[in-house]
């Protein structure tokens, strides 16, 4: 039995946030791997590339791999051939080690921190979600996002990044990680705005 003994809840929020990102990878068309995201470091392939890639990071930090392993692998070619079969192996293999027995106890070595895997699969799920909208966007496909899984951020935003040296939520931030938010936001903004505005993602942003 798969998720006996884990908290379902962690493991099946991160399903769901990956299941987004792959609705919008599918709808990628052939002629826009190379188009421009929200992300000015990536063109749409190295932007599935860095999520597929996490997946697969995440999972080797469950088994034993550090920060510096890590860092080294986050640009490794995790997409091959077949960009969304490889994406959604990379989101099986990674529900399925953090379902292990004990996993979401295991304490890993983030770059950002030492964390127990409950805390870094909170952070795996949050960061999917945030770069769905970054591919809707690029894509030009739908860009709403799970308001169930914006209403969890939201509510758990800094249990999330707790004790994290990195974090969207802190003052001293260095935006290694996470980018600054661009331009002002007014306060009565949808929770997706306020979200994504925290994020460091600029609302207006087109491809």
């Amino acid at each position: 039995m798969l998720y006996t003994m884990v908290d379902l809840g962690s493991v099946e929020r991160f399903v769901a946030a990956s299941n987004g990102f792959a609705r919008v990878l599918r709808v990628v068309g052939s002629d826009q791997w190379a188009a421009r995201t929200p992300c000015s470091e990536w063109d749409i392939r190295a932007l599935a590339n860095h999520v597929a890639a996490g997946n697969l990071n995440y999972v080797r930090l469950l088994d034993g791999a550090t920060a510096a392993d890590f860092l080294r692998m986050r640009d490794a070619d995790a997409l091959g051939s077949d960009p969304t079969a490889s994406f959604d192996a990379s989101v099986r293999e990674c529900a399925l080690a953090f379902a292990r027995p004990g996993a979401l106890d295991r304490v890993v070595d983030h770059p950002s921190g030492r964390l127990v895997g409950g805390q870094a699969l909170a952070v795996r799920t949050t960061d999917t979600v945030i770069h769905t909208w970054d591919l809707a966007r690029a894509a030009g496909a739908d860009d709403s996002l799970d308001p169930q899984l914006l209403t969890w951020i939201d509510a758990n935003i800094h249990d999330i990044y707790a004790g994290m040296a990195e974090t969207p939520v802190s003052q001293e931030s260095t935006h290694r990680f996470y980018a600054a938010p661009v331009r002002e936001l007014g306060t009565d903004a949808p929770l997706q705005d306020r979200l994504l505005h925290l994020f460091g993602r600029d609302l207006a942003w087109t491809g």
